[in-house]
């Protein structure tokens, strides 16, 4: 019976911190890492479909990893429009 309330108070716990801490994992999961990204993945992004998304990866693979998200600009064929609406799903680490 001891036990039993041990394992129930560690879950409430565990649920509590899962709480306060879950938007903020949530927030970073939902985010694309353009330096990691696969063809579907990248395609998740506003305006970009297979074309651009293979020019990412190619610029990656070319260039090295992006340093700062908005440096996908640097892709032929995205411009500040496209990263203005992908700028809060994009990360690089």
């Amino acid at each position: 019976m001891k036990k039993m309330k041990v394992l129930l108070l560690l879950s409430i716990v565990a649920a509590f911190i899962m709480v306060l801490n879950g938007p903020a994992f949530a927030e970073d999961a939902k985010k694309i890492n353009i330096n990691k990204a696969s063809l579907e993945e990248l395609m998740q992004l506003k305006r970009v479909g297979p074309k651009y998304a293979k020019r990412i990866i190619e610029y990656r693979e070319k260039n090295g990893p992006f340093k700062v998200p908005k440096d996908i600009i640097n892709v032929k064929g995205i411009g500040e429009k496209t990263f203005e609406l992908n700028k809060d799903m994009i990360k690089v680490k």
